[in-house]
């Protein structure tokens, strides 16, 4: 059985086993369907999301529970049983993060990407109680 594995960018060995598909793309990247988790310990707790596919871009994600402690989104059975998530536990969420001028950067806490950890299987949702959310949730200064 396949477990999602962050990859560190030191050790870029790719293969079909820590692949994370996302069937319907990303908001804007549909056709993009293969994506890599990457992470850096010295960017903790930011990650990469890095396409496969094509130019190779990536996105800066991070865990919304770091940011908001009391996030949480109400995703729709449709998606948990797209998914295949019985628990909570079987999710891995991450939000992207948006750079701003002034060095100031946003997580759109509205659009989370959902993985399963066990089927790296994922995809990006719009929460039921998405009304609660914003699109630029202020990242905290350190």
């Amino acid at each position: 059985m396949k477990t999602l594995e962050i990859i560190e960018p030191e050790k870029r060995a790719v293969s079909g086993e820590n692949v994370i598909q996302l069937p319907f793309g990303l908001l804007g990247f549909e056709t993009v369907k293969n994506y890599v988790l990457l992470s850096n310990p010295g960017e903790e707790p930011f990650m990469w999301l890095q396409m496969l596919d094509g130019t190779h871009q990536s996105f800066l994600v991070v865990s919304p529970f770091l940011v908001s402690p009391e996030y949480q989104p109400d995703i729709a059975t449709e998606d948990t049983g797209f998914l295949g998530l019985s628990s909570p536990a079987d999710a891995l969420v991450v939000n992207i993060v948006t750079l701003r001028g002034g060095g100031q950067a946003t997580v759109n806490l509205k659009g989370p990407i959902v993985i399963n950890r066990h089927t790296l299987i994922g995809k990006q949702v719009i929460p039921n109680n998405v009304a609660e959310f914003t699109l630029r949730h202020p990242l905290p200064v350190a």
